[in-house]
């Protein structure tokens, strides 16, 4: 393997590493699941709320 190639790899892996640092790929699941329940009427949002906080625990 080059020096070159070796070199790009790295490089590779530390922006993976960065793009994927973040909360928010965590937290995704909670968000969805929120949007979700927030859709049904009257009691949509009551019931979102456990998954709000799961969310906000994870990516303040």
């Amino acid at each position: 393997m080059t020096g070159r190639a070796r070199w790009s790899r790295w490089v590779a892996l530390g922006t993976l590493c960065v793009a994927l640092s973040g909360c928010g790929l965590a937290a995704a699941p909670c968000r969805i699941a929120s949007a979700g329940l927030k859709i049904v009427p009257v009691v949509g949002h009551v019931a979102a709320a456990p998954t709000d906080a799961c969310a906000g625990v994870i990516d303040p």
